[in-house]
């Protein structure tokens, strides 16, 4: 799948052998190679973490056509990580931002938005003119949805994630390599792997990936080096350790043929289905509720917090007790709950809702009923309290 652009109709100007000249004295580069990037267009799904280098660096590289599609706006917890963004950005679109700062880098970048969410009804329309696809997503809908595309139109997918401290990349579809079905040949269950917003993540790991997916995109353009199909790169930055696992091809894998529900794929309408029925079995309680009950002499019940221990130390409601959603899933926790309770009504929160209904959940099991505080701590914060952080 190497690509072969007509070189004879790409010229670089006096500004390019300034600007590009020390990949031109590199003899993996030189003229022709960079006259490759110039030709060379790439889509990157994405401009978050990992989006964020690779477009900087892609740019940087002088890839002639960057391809950017994203529907999300600037928020103040991105900056922490999504690099290509700034504090005078927030709550506009990313693919603007994002595009004002390649094009500070590189104004002779062309560049395409699709400020859309990416769907089996306009992905292959999105992707068809692109060199290479770079995926820089988060969730799994939209990694299959990817990676099924890419399959059907016979492109390169650079793909990377990341979690808290540990961060993977490699390059699906590629010259009778393997895809991301050989990888994860069916989605984990909704809600099992936590999200970057739920588990956290180290500011700096979607940096070292994202380049990494940077480099190999600019290499399949060039047609050097070996690039990592076949082979999943493992990295974790707490111990600064690099390790390979060999992938290949599964011969009995299904055959791509069209592009379907990747939802329904996933599971998700399940989940938001029983998620649902769970919430309309459930006693809420708003914020405002609460404080009224916390105003009152009524000492009555207990206010469980369901969090992570680090989180309760970044903000926490007056009076509330912590005991994990871990500890209650694993059993230990229920018994403490119990402990606490001692004839009083529970009352659970949690950053959202949404584990504080997960944890109300395992306890009816356990015969312990209770009331969920609708919006969780976040709600608190914006609408009772806004000393509270929100995280």
């Amino acid at each position: 799948m190497t690509l072969n652009p007509n070189l004879d109709e790409v010229q670089l100007s006096k500004d390019d052998y300034e600007r590009y000249s020390r990949h031109l004295i590199l003899p993996e580069v030189g003229v022709e190679g960079q006259k490759r990037l110039k030709a060379a267009s790439v889509l990157c799904i994405g401009t978050g973490g990992l989006g964020s280098p690779l477009l900087l660096y892609l740019a940087a590289a002088g890839i002639g056509r960057i391809g950017i599609v994203d529907f999300d706006v600037v928020d103040t917890s991105n900056l922490q990580r999504q690099v290509i963004h700034g504090t005078s950005w927030v709550g506009k679109p990313k693919i603007e931002s994002a595009k004002n700062r390649i094009l500070e880098i590189n104004p002779y970048c062309q560049v395409d938005l699709y400020e859309t969410r990416i769907s089996s009804e306009n992905a292959l329309d999105i992707i068809r003119p692109y060199d290479v696809v770079i995926d820089g997503t988060d969730n799994f809908p939209t990694r299959y949805l990817t990676n099924d595309a890419c399959v059907l139109l016979n492109k390169p997918n650079v793909y990377g994630s990341i979690f808290r401290f540990e961060g993977q990349a490699t390059v699906f579809n590629y010259e009778g390599g393997p895809n991301y079905r050989d990888l994860y040949p069916e989605p984990p269950p909704p809600g099992m792997v936590p999200s970057c917003a739920e588990g956290g993540v180290l500011g700096i790991l979607p940096g070292i990936i994202g380049i990494i997916q940077a480099t190999e995109a600019i290499k399949i353009v060039l047609g050097k080096g070996e690039t990592l199909s076949g082979r999943l790169l493992l990295y974790d930055a707490m111990n600064m350790k690099f390790r390979e696992l060999r992938l290949r091809p599964n011969p009995v894998r299904p055959v791509i043929e069209k592009l379907i529900d990747y939802e329904q794929f996933c599971g998700i309408p399940q989940a938001q289905a029983e998620e649902a029925k769970q919430h309309m079995d459930m006693q809420e309680i708003t914020v405002q509720e609460l404080k009224e009950l916390l105003d009152s002499s009524a000492k009555d019940f207990v206010l469980l917090d369901v969090r992570n221990p680090n989180e309760y130390e970044i903000a926490k409601i007056p009076g509330s007790v912590l005991i994990p959603l871990p500890d209650i899933e694993d059993g230990d926790g229920i018994s403490k709950v119990k402990e606490q309770l001692n004839g009083h009504r529970l009352i659970v929160h949690c950053k959202s809702g949404m584990r504080s209904a997960k944890a109300l959940s395992i306890l009816k099991n356990a015969g312990i009923e209770g009331i969920n505080v609708k919006g969780g701590i976040l709600a608190w914060s914006q609408e009772i309290d806004s000393s509270v952080p929100s995280y």
